[in-house]
């Protein structure tokens, strides 16, 4: 273990809400904590609002009266940088500005002793680039904290282009030391997780500007349906629309404006306004006084089936379906229709109900359908959004609300478009994830573990993609690249590879 021994300093520079945090973990870790930021007076003022929090730490039974005053000893604020030259550790959490940062580290350089870590918490630079005009940039590496720092356990530690192995292994070792699950990871646009999460945000973004869904529903279908703990809407109003929108938007500029990565025009429009979200009051919701959160469209209640007709296997975790209609008393009975090849259940009215494929349920012109969207666990999942083809009557749509209500899901019928809202986010999350793993980004066991831990997934995208299949996924959003080929939904060459190999593993 190469981890930073509790008898040596760690320093900290910049002293806003996680440069804070993360000199809260370090001196709780037992470190001696110095704290450091340009404007005076204000780590003075960090040094105060720490043992404030080290007092609320006792008060929860946390830590003793005894170990907060030995953290309050070890704890000092420094006026000039040049405090600073006995560190072993220290982590720069200044404004997210490159020029900033480099500035800072070439003086650090002159500060500290040559075995000196130098880390940078940015969540969007390149790191390689932070450390590009050190004399040592070797020593430099990523350690990517999620606010708040003391309570996230994820850290991922970002390894430049010439950061030097042993750097990478001493930041792991001692983000493990202070109680965290650090993850390895190189230096490529938004580490594992900004990158990886970009379609949360960014197709429930483009649902809304098709005109799917409003933000109430979209967020409830991926809350309900999908589990996800927090919307896409109500998530981006607690980080920061301003915040969010600029990390996708370095992100994009990044790689190249790739079209996978473009941001949204609405998003844009909400910042220019100055709706920021929870901190200002309003985002995509309003936060003041009295307001009223608004609810998601849900179906008014319809009578169920008697019986519905199933036609071949439905795919992937749709198959237990028939278990639940079995079990809430509605017969299933055998569809014998000649000629198809995708399983669907049949409706008394003739209308096909069929999981979403990628393909809007209009597109097949020539009998009625109604799709209905992906979830993990359909036994768990609350609530099931649900597409008509223009084709399908008034009564066909109920006949389907009825079904799902049937087995205890809210409904939610939204407009029609290829891959609706739960399948063509979990699709694209699953294709970052996979592209991510073959290019070297980190390993699948990282990749999973960063989803889970740095933005509270309810599973990792590489588990996602072994339940659901590779091929499966790489059907699906080819099939939405050909309704939209200008890009953005082309499947990654690692899901086809991935994809290829189940269907040799299958047809073996």
């Amino acid at each position: 273990m190469t981890a930073i021994g509790t008898g040596n300093t760690v320093a900290v520079v910049g002293t806003g809400t996680m440069g804070q945090g993360i000199a809260q973990v370090a001196l709780v870790a037992g470190h001696r904590v110095r704290l450091y930021d340009s404007a005076p007076g204000r780590a003075g003022q960090a040094a105060g609002g720490l043992v404030r929090r080290l007092d609320r730490l006792v008060e929860k039974g946390r830590i003793t009266a005894a170990e907060r005053d030995a953290a309050r000893d070890r704890l000092s604020p420094a006026t000039a940088l040049a405090e600073l030259a006995d560190a072993a550790l220290v982590i720069e959490a200044i404004l997210e500005e490159l020029s900033a940062k480099q500035e800072l580290f070439r003086s650090l350089e002159d500060i500290v002793g040559d075995d000196c870590l130098l880390a940078t918490n940015t969540s969007s630079l390149s790191v390689t680039a932070v450390a590009g005009g050190l004399r040592r940039p070797g020593r430099c590496v990523g350690l990517h904290f999620f606010n708040p720092a003391p309570l996230l356990p994820l850290v991922e530690v970002v390894s430049g282009f010439a950061t030097d192995e042993a750097a990478a292994s001493t930041a792991y070792d001692t983000a493990a030391a202070w109680g965290k699950k650090p993850v390895h990871c190189a230096d490529t646009p938004g580490f594992i997780v900004n990158r990886v999460a970009r379609p949360f945000y960014a197709e429930a973004l483009r649902a809304y500007e098709e005109r799917v869904a409003d933000p109430a529903t979209i967020d409830a279908v991926l809350r309900d349906g999908a589990g996800f703990k927090m919307g896409p809407f109500e998530l981006t109003d607690l980080i920061g629309q301003d915040v969010n929108e600029a990390v996708t938007h370095s992100v994009w500029q990044s790689f190249f404006q790739d079209p996978k990565f473009t941001p949204s025009l609405a998003q844009r429009r909400l910042v220019e306004a100055g709706l920021h979200g929870r901190k200002t009051g309003r985002g995509w919701y309003d936060y003041s006084e009295g307001a009223k959160r608004p609810a998601p469209h849900t179906a008014a209640p319809c009578p169920a089936p008697d019986a519905v007709a199933l036609h071949a296997k439905l795919p992937g975790p749709a198959a237990v379906l028939r278990e639940l209609i079995e079990e809430a008393g509605i017969k299933v009975t055998r569809d014998r229709t000649p000629g198809e090849s995708e399983g669907f259940l049949r409706l008394p009215g003739g209308a096909c109900l069929a999981l979403t494929n990628g393909y809007p349920a209009t597109s097949i012109v020539y009998d009625k359908y109604i799709r209905f969207d992906l979830s993990l666990d359909y036994r768990a999942a609350t609530r099931i959004a649900l597409a008509a083809s223009e084709t399908c009557s008034e009564s066909d749509l109920a006949e389907a609300v009825g079904l799902f209500q049937a087995l205890g899901k809210e409904v939610s019928v939204i407009g029609d478009v290829p891959g609706m809202i739960v399948a063509r986010t979990i699709a694209m999350i699953v294709d970052f994830a996979v592209d991510a793993a073959a290019r070297g980004v980190a390993t699948p066991e990282d990749i999973d573990t960063a989803m889970r831990l740095g933005v509270n997934y309810p599973g990792g995208p590489m588990e996602w993609a072994e339940r659901l299949g590779a091929y499966w996924v790489w059907d699906l959003l080819d099939s939405m690249h050909h309704q939209n080929a200008q890009g953005r939904y082309v499947p990654s060459w690692a899901l086809r590879r991935r994809a290829d190999l189940d269907e040799q593993v299958l047809s073996s």
